[in-house]
This record gives structure tokens, C-alpha cells and sequence, in this order.
């Protein structure tokens, strides 16, 4: 891997780079999914059963405890469990308005790893030929097959990195949106 890295030339490292932070976000947002992740179903009717019974102390204890967005979202509709529901509606509105950055937290940062990556391919390209063609200008319009190769082959590898990596990171970021 580390070969592949240097014979790539410069370019990679970056790319190496957004690799590393497409991962960290992934795991990340993969993680903050899965503690915020309950039974909604199950949830919401244990509840019911609660206000129902009119015990809106043990539904807010119960929606405070319970982590995730859902949770949090109900429970500030049981904090204003007496107002009208025109205002209940609202109140929900705002706190479902609240969690949505919390939810998509990051995700910019895959998209862009996304689009950058192939650029950063395509950068690396451009400078593997640079190479490939400055060895040709070099040795007077003439160069062996052996001399023209390191300058394609960086020019290959740092093309299939970068969208390797934005391949993955496309399809984490479509998987974490969805």
C-alpha cells in the first residue's frame, strides 16, 4: 500500500488524506445512528399508554431517557402537553427542525471527499504525464518504453485512487442519507 502511495507521487497523500477522513466520518455517523437508533414503534405506544393514564411525569421521564432524535422531538411536545395543538404542531416542527443538522452532521464532508477525490485523480494524471512527456522532451523526442512507464503508471495509479475513494464515499454518503 505504501508503494502504491509513492509511486504515485504527491497526490496521493491527499487523497490518502480524504480516505482517512471519509472513514473517521463514517464510522462516526455509523456509531451516533446506532445509540440514537430505537424502536419507534414500541416507543411511541408505551407512551401513549402514559399520557393516556395522564401520568405525563412518567412520559417525560421515560422520552427523557430514551436517546435519539425521536425521543427528543416527543418529548418536548409532553413538556407542552396542555397547549392547543396549533401550537403542539409547531412545537413538534421546531424541535423535528432542530434534530435535522444533529441527524446530517458531516455529511457535507462526504460529498465533498466525493467530488474532490476524482479531481485529485485527475490532478495526479496530469502530472504522471507531465512527467511521462518531460522525460520524452528530456532525451531529445526520443525515450524508451521503460523511461515513458513510471510517468504513466503514477498517472494511472492516482486516477484509480481518487475514485476508488470517491466511490466508497459516494456510496457512505448516499447509504448515511438514506
Amino acid at each position: 500500500m505504501i508503494d502504491y502511495i509513492q509511486k504515485g507521487g504527491l497526490l496521493m497523500w491527499p487523497i490518502l488524506g480524504c480516505s482517512i477522513i471519509a472513514i473517521a466520518v463514517f464510522a462516526e455517523r455509523l456509531f451516533y445512528f446506532h445509540r440514537a437508533a430505537i424502536h419507534v414503534g414500541e416507543f411511541l405506544k408505551g407512551l401513549s399508554n402514559l399520557i393516556r393514564r395522564r401520568n405525563f411525569a412518567e412520559a417525560l421521564h421515560e422520552s427523557a431517557g430514551t436517546p435519539g432524535p425521536v425521543a427528543r422531538v416527543v418529548h418536548a411536545a409532553i413538556i407542552r402537553h396542555d397547549a392547543p395543538r396549533a401550537e403542539l404542531r409547531d412545537i413538534v416542527q421546531e424541535a423535528a427542525q432542530l434534530e435535522v443538522p444533529k441527524l446530517e452532521r458531516f455529511l457535507p464532508v462526504l460529498a465533498t471527499i466525493a467530488f474532490l477525490t476524482p479531481l485529485l485523480g485527475l490532478l495526479g494524471t496530469v502530472a504522471g504525464m507531465i512527467d511521462a512527456f518531460g522525460t520524452i522532451a528530456s532525451s531529445g523526442g526520443y525515450a524508451t518504453v521503460t523511461e515513458l512507464s513510471s510517468g504513466v503508471y503514477k498517472s494511472l495509479l492516482t486516477t484509480a485512487a481518487g475514485l476508488v475513494v470517491a466511490t466508497v464515499t459516494f456510496i457512505a454518503y448516499s447509504y448515511l442519507s438514506s
